[in-house]
């Protein structure tokens, strides 16, 4: 049985959970790590729910945990979970098989981003609404980036021991943009690159793009930070405990 939110809604929220999360060291699935005694994925769906016009919302959890899952999650929100696959596309390619066909737009959201505001979310959906095939919530970036490559040393033993590398050049950051998620496409359009893909991608923006599709970039959330170091729980514990929320 599909579980839904607003019968009237257009869209399906598709949330990846079946990740190790291993740049955020020891404990499980990164969605089932705890931000203020709750798992990371209980508040991200818990914002994805908050939007009005989400019919519907599908997890991919790790398929020994799709159970556990289901009853985490039942007291937040109608969820269907189902099992993930071992690389990110193939556990929302699981979940987009889900969605019913009528549901016109579909949104890819991490359960890492778990503060994600719900007025972003929904931006996102308005934003295909409009006409918009795909699109992508996107900050400025504010650091200088420079490209590098390996640094010469007095042996190539040293160079590899101490990772040393060398500037080639300075990338001009005013056209560069950082990417976060939910990333909004019409369903068709969604499927569709999904079947095209050849090669996996770090993200579903990147195989619209090499379907041919036109992404649109607007603007994204400070709070939409994605958590994937020990550091950034942190950030994210603070933000909570000022109800820095959005």
């Amino acid at each position: 049985m599909t579980a839904q939110l607003n019968a009237r809604g257009d869209v399906a929220v598709l949330v990846p959970a079946a990740g190790a999360g291993v740049r955020l060291g020891p404990g499980g699935p990164k969605a089932l790590r705890l931000l203020a005694g709750e798992p990371l994925l209980v508040h991200a769906v818990r914002r994805v729910a908050a939007v009005s016009s989400v019919r519907m919302i599908v997890v991919a959890a790790p398929a020994a945990d799709v159970e556990a899952v289901s009853e985490l999650l039942a007291p937040i929100a109608p969820v269907t979970v189902v099992a993930g696959g071992a690389e990110r596309q193939e556990s929302v390619g699981r979940a987009l098989a889900a969605v019913p066909a009528d549901v016109p737009i579909v949104l890819v959201h991490d359960a890492a981003r778990a503060l994600t505001p719900p007025a972003m979310i929904e931006s996102v959906a308005a934003a295909v609404r409009s006409g918009w095939p795909a699109v992508i919530p996107v900050l400025p970036v504010v650091d200088t980036i420079k490209e590098v490559a390996p640094a010469p040393a007095p042996s190539a033993v040293l160079a590899v021991a101490v990772g040393a590398e060398v500037v080639v050049g300075t990338v001009d950051r005013s056209v560069l943009r950082s990417v976060q998620t939910p990333q909004g496409f019409r369903h068709e359009v969604l499927a569709a690159a999904h079947v095209a893909a050849r090669d996996p991608l770090t993200d579903d923006a990147g195989l619209a793009e090499k379907a041919g599709i036109p992404v649109t970039c607007i603007p994204g959330s400070e709070l939409a930070l994605k958590i994937t170091r020990p550091i950034d729980l942190v950030i994210a514990e603070a933000l909570l405990a000022h109800k820095v929320t959005g």
